[in-house]
């Protein structure tokens, strides 16, 4: 289609490297063929946070491997700014010098 996206993410292994690289290899992946990526771009990135995870479920389990992540991604769909995260992994914007909060991340204490 003509609308232009950029997307970016950054990933935090805890206990090794195997999460964060399975993510940073599928995530973009499992967005960009995800099949509400036009209409509901913020739905698309949730469904395929799990989707990532769900995979690399199966893969830690059948390879035995005990590393986890936190994970943020950015989607920018025309002039949309979409933000998704898993963790403690923080987006921050700046906008003419000045940092504006887009999210809360997750901490132990948060419901």
């Amino acid at each position: 289609d003509d609308i232009d996206r950029a997307y970016f993410a950054v990933f935090d292994g805890h206990g090794g490297v195997d999460a964060a690289n399975y993510s940073a290899t599928h995530l973009h992946v499992n967005v960009g063929l995800h099949e509400e990526i036009v209409k509901n771009p913020a739905e698309a990135l949730k469904c395929s946070f799990q989707r990532t995870d769900e995979m690399f479920l199966f893969k830690a389990k059948r390879e035995k491997l005990r590393s986890g992540t936190t994970g943020v991604s950015a989607l920018i769909v025309g002039n949309k700014l979409h933000i998704a995260w898993l963790g403690d992994s923080q987006v921050m914007l700046v906008q003419q010098g000045k940092a504006v909060t887009l999210m809360e991340p997750h901490k132990p204490e948060r419901e």
